[in-house]
């Protein structure tokens, strides 16, 4: 399932998504995985990745987890997004981030994104809700 799921996401990826240049590694119902390289046009000064950016790689990425658990013909948007900034991540980093739920109910989805190095440094913690319409 996770390789069907995987290039299912591939071929419907967003083109927001394409711009950002995430790449989605693993996609199941209770984790999704995708790699970002912070480039310059999604830094800030000094150098390092906007936190614009860090915000909007973890809302796609607990987007496409309820996506994934969706019924039929259900959709979903964002209500409510908070993000823990922990440490940088400098240009040329790549970084990765894994999300998973905290809850997947009939009419919200409350999922958890982890942004971290490759070495496994924490970079931001985001918690977001999902409106299942």
């Amino acid at each position: 399932m996770s390789v069907d799921r995987l290039a299912e996401i591939k071929e419907r990826m967003l083109p927001f998504s394409a711009l950002l240049g995430i790449e989605f590694t693993s996609v199941t119902p209770e984790r999704i995985v995708a790699e970002l390289t912070v480039r310059e046009d999604l830094c800030t000064r000094p150098a390092i990745l906007h936190g614009g950016a860090v915000m909007a790689f973890a809302d796609t990425l607990g987007a496409t987890g309820t996506v994934v658990n969706l019924p039929e013909g259900a959709t979903t948007t964002t209500i409510e997004s908070k993000t823990n900034f922990v440490a940088p991540a400098p240009l040329g980093t790549k970084v990765i981030g894994e999300a998973t739920p905290l809850h997947r109910g009939r009419r919200t989805q409350i999922w958890q994104t982890r942004i971290s190095t490759p070495e496994g440094r924490l970079v931001a913690l985001v918690t977001q809700t999902q409106l299942v319409l």
